[in-house]
């Protein structure tokens, strides 16, 4: 599998894309600010096709560019219904003042074509299938996407905001809980093999048994198996 990113904009929010190899059909993860010129780069750079884009939550460092990009490749965007309204609505999102723009009154639309995403749901795109686990708590509609290992790559987890390297997403924006948070981790990732790669929103990559030793927030947290998971 290959597996490209950036960190976009002024918020350095991971884009990732992803293929089964190059020369062929991808996704494209969570395309925030000004993404889509480094989208474009990786794109050529491995002669890729993207046939859809996968957002982990509906924050607007996740979904700033979401549709340009599906609108320059007629493709559509999935995510959860928990956050569908935060594409158009982005400052419903974030903590304003009254009166207060949102960065000098930007404007988001849908792309023209949103699926909506459940529960473990697998999506099978590009050659590929990701599962879906709803993980809400740093947003009603949080979600990761899994892939299956294959002989020479372990289980990979696109975690977007809800756990990073050493962290866990914030949980004080609208719609955010932090006991909701600690259940989504214990039941979608605590579940995981250690070796499992995580890819997160932010940061650096790590692995769900680094986490699981090194994490302070995971400390006093045990796996919670949930109903689509049988680890």
């Amino acid at each position: 599998m290959l597996v490209a990113g950036f960190p976009a904009g002024s918020f350095a929010a991971n884009c990732y894309v992803v293929a089964p190899a190059a020369g062929e059909e991808c996704v494209i993860i969570d395309p925030g600010q000004d993404a889509e010129a480094g989208i474009e780069e990786l794109l050529r750079e491995h002669r890729l096709r993207p046939v859809a884009v996968l957002l982990t939550h509906g924050h607007i460092d996740h979904v700033w560019s979401v549709a340009p990009v599906c609108g320059a490749r007629d493709v559509p965007a999935y995510i959860h219904p928990g956050d569908r309204d935060l594409l158009t609505d982005p400052a419903k999102g974030l903590s304003l003042n009254v009166g207060q723009q949102l960065f000098g009154g930007i404007t988001l639309s849908e792309p023209d074509d949103v699926r909506e995403l459940s529960d473990g749901q697998a999506v099978e795109l590009a050659g590929m299938s990701f599962t879906v686990d709803h993980a809400p708590g740093h947003t009603p509609g949080s979600v990761t996407f899994r892939t299956p290992p294959s002989a020479d790559v372990p289980d990979v987890m696109f975690t977007g905001d809800l756990l990073f390297a050493g962290s866990i997403g914030r949980t004080d924006l609208p719609g955010g809980s932090y006991e909701e948070i600690l259940r989504s981790l214990s039941r979608v990732c605590l579940t995981m093999p250690d070796e499992t790669v995580v890819l997160p929103g932010h940061g650096q990559q790590t692995t769900i048994g680094r986490e699981r030793a090194t994490n302070p927030f995971l400390s006093d947290l045990t796996p919670e198996h949930g109903p689509n998971q049988g680890f």
